[in-house]
């Protein structure tokens, strides 16, 4: 099953880019096109929906790996790929991520409301946490287990009840998808960064034998490289609502499953990191913006991490190379500590 893996990596990584110029003219017929605005860095018309192509490669590439293992398990003899609790687990995922992809396709043509993206990502949450996939509880800190134990001790667990858990799930997609989509503002910026972060994440569930994840993770990664290659500087496509979107909320999934669900104290700790960057700068604007008793939903050109880099002289190609840089930095240090809580 581990061979899955790259082969995940580069079917995702070839659909996005051959798929990719024809979501482009699509864009452009029906009109889903970003118009140059005051906060836009782009000083011509740029089609949208470029996460269309990503969403597509994503949901290909897991559905004909899926697909393949059945057949081959039948014609093997193998041990059965996924279990029915994880074949639940990715129905919700899938189910989630059409949603956010229709959501978001609209509102790239139409410029829905927030409500409505923020009821999508609400649906979604419930959708995971329906499906199994949800945040249970967490490590309990307080406790020390004893040297010589051994197995699972119920006192070193804080299980969440029902309601919690599921409150627990939509905050942490919501707040995941809506800073993705907050960083979505440079040519290749956010792309980049959650190739960095599902890089991460896959090397994480890889140690846990989670293959499962890795194959997952190791999709965003094939769709991300792949659609760089029409949207880094100068971009001819940019991803959009739905790809934004998309991305965060896989990523938080992925990390539900995996990072999430690790026996250690800095269970916690490790996705916070992974993900640093666009949370740190997602929590920064937003508590800016209540400050001064700004909407939080409004955009500009000021708050974010990528418009001070701007805003200092740097060029969009060195400001999206430094926050690569940080997003860099923020997961190498997850893994760090991910190695030496495992070992």
């Amino acid at each position: 099953m581990w061979r899955l893996v790259p082969i995940a990596f580069a079917l995702s990584l070839a659909l996005t880019y051959l798929l990719t110029p024809l979501v482009r003219k699509l864009a452009i017929r029906f009109g889903a096109v970003a118009i140059p605005r005051d906060r836009d860095v782009h000083p011509e018309p740029v089609p949208r929906w470029g996460g269309v192509s990503m969403v597509a490669a994503f949901l290909l590439t897991l559905g004909a790996l899926y697909i393949y293992t059945l057949v081959r398990n039948d014609h093997m003899h193998f041990a059965a790929p996924w279990s029915a609790h994880q074949i639940h687990q990715f129905s919700g995922i899938f189910l989630a991520t059409a949603l956010i992809a229709i959501v978001g396709a609209l509102d790239d043509k139409f410029e829905l409301s927030a409500i409505w993206q923020s009821l999508a990502l609400v649906a979604s949450g419930l959708i995971l946490y329906l499906s199994g996939v949800s945040i249970e509880g967490i490590t309990n800190p307080f406790y020390n287990a004893p040297l010589n134990s051994h197995g699972y001790d119920p006192r070193s667990w804080l299980a969440f009840p029902a309601w919690f858990s599921a409150l627990a799930t939509v905050i942490w997609v919501f707040g995941v998808a809506k800073t993705v989509d907050f960083i979505d503002g440079l040519d290749g910026l956010a792309s980049g960064v959650c190739a960095i972060c599902a890089t991460t994440l896959a090397l994480m569930s890889a140690q846990t034998g989670q293959y499962e994840v890795t194959i997952i993770a190791a999709a965003v990664v094939g769709v991300c490289v792949g659609f760089l290659r029409y949207n880094y500087n100068p971009a001819t496509i940019i991803m959009g609502t739905v790809g934004a979107q998309f991305l965060g909320f896989v990523l938080a999934a992925i990390a539900i499953v995996g990072t999430l669900k690790i026996p250690a104290t800095v269970s916690v700790l490790l996705p916070l990191l992974v993900l640093g960057v666009p949370i740190f700068d997602g929590i920064r604007v937003v508590t800016q913006r209540a400050i001064k008793r700004t909407p939080a939903y409004l955009p500009d050109k000021t708050s974010h991490i990528h418009h001070i880099l701007l805003n200092k002289g740097l060029s969009v190609k060195r400001a999206v190379w430094v926050i690569y840089g940080l997003t860099a930095g923020l997961c190498l240090v997850a893994l760090v500590i991910f190695h030496q809580v495992r070992h």
